[in-house]
């Protein structure tokens, strides 16, 4: 039961937050796997949201001209820059060179429509049942070949400004197989993004840029509702969320950075293969009683 994480313990877990949140491996399942491993059992599908605040602020430092460069292009189309009619104010005008940029906010918003929809409906799961990790096994298990198939079978021609509404949308959906821990975010999207034949680095910078809202929102959503909770039984302190939540930024930054550079140039058999030795191994500590598959947090 989590009654109180230390610092250490949080230093620990933003550390697992950084490392794991950009990375194909499912940070979700870190944090659920640690937490239990450390003993201060399950952080929560809320402690878990909110560290995520930190991660997704290394995104917007990192991509910071980038989503400059959207949004500016996107208020100019919405204004009327291209044109009044519809079309003009998505970026395409009709008599004119498409604006790609403010397309991408569109196209952002469009994708993440999926997550917020599924994650509404699915919200007590997510935080109970989602979280057992005979389950976790499974989808880091089947999630790696899933990957794995992805990116062997992938064209890996698309570049990002050949985006279509129906691509940014399927998009979506693969971001939202997330809310699953051991699926991970930016391997769903990725995955999704090898399948329909983006290259790996168009596939991996589209996946930060669509976390973007769905993660602030996910963040401050449990944020706003986790305020009176912070601290009582079961669930970790403010101090230690936000030690995490701040690890987890430096952490964060570094590995955007570094991710970034080798899948411009490695395929994705190394995080295939440690995803099926992780799952393995969290079989291994079930059978052997190191880990519980359910803890007190995510049973009530």
């Amino acid at each position: 039961m989590t009654t109180g994480i230390g610092t250490g313990e949080s230093i620990l877990l933003g550390l697992v937050q950084g490392l794991t949140e950009f990375l194909p491996v499912s940070s979700s399942a870190h944090l659920r796997i640690v937490g239990e491993l450390v003993g201060s059992g399950d952080p929560g599908a809320a402690f878990t949201a909110i560290t995520q605040l930190g991660t997704e602020t290394a995104v917007l430092l990192y991509f910071r001209r980038d989503i400059k460069r959207i949004v500016l292009a996107w208020w100019a189309a919405v204004r009327g820059a291209h044109g009044t009619d519809w079309r003009s104010r998505l970026g395409m005008p009709a008599g004119g060179p498409v604006d790609h940029d403010a397309l991408m906010a569109w196209f952002i918003t469009l994708g993440t429509l999926p997550i917020v929809v599924l994650g509404l409906a699915f919200q007590d799961a997510i935080e109970r049942p989602f979280r057992n990790l005979w389950l976790v096994a499974l989808t880091l298990a089947v999630f790696a070949l899933v990957l794995g198939w992805a990116d062997k079978v992938g064209e890996k021609r698309r570049a990002l400004d050949e985006l279509t509404p129906r691509h940014a949308l399927a998009f979506g959906f693969w971001q939202a197989l997330a809310l699953v821990p051991g699926v991970s975010r930016s391997g769903g999207t990725i995955t999704g993004g090898l399948l329909m034949g983006y290259t790996r680095e168009a596939a991996a910078r589209y996946s930060f840029l669509l976390a973007i809202p769905a993660v602030f929102g996910s963040g401050l959503f449990q944020l706003v509702k986790s305020l009176g909770d912070f601290g009582t039984a079961g669930t970790p302190g403010a101090g230690a969320t936000l030690v995490a939540t701040l690890v987890a930024f430096v952490v964060g930054y570094v590995v955007i950075i570094a991710f970034l550079k080798i899948v411009s140039t490695f395929s994705y058999k190394p995080f295939v293969y440690y995803r099926l030795g992780l799952a393995a191994l969290v079989v291994l500590l079930l059978l052997t009683g190191v880990l519980e598959p359910v803890s007190e947090l995510t049973s009530v």
